[in-house]
């Protein structure tokens, strides 16, 4: 058989019938809270700073 042949031989079957139990409950990881951030800088003294990493790159 050459690159790319299809060869049905190959596949395989697969049970795809699932149970909702067995699925992934993604709310188990819902975030509920808050978060506070504050660096201490200025909107003009981190935009000030940007500039200079983008100038030194």
């Amino acid at each position: 058989m050459g690159f790319g042949s299809y060869d049905e031989s190959e596949q395989q079957e697969v049970d795809a019938d699932f149970d909702d139990d067995d699925a992934v409950q993604s709310s188990e990881n819902d975030h509920h809270g808050e978060i506070e951030f504050e660096n201490g800088a200025s909107s003009d003294e981190l935009l000030d700073r940007l500039q200079e990493i983008k100038d030194d790159g």
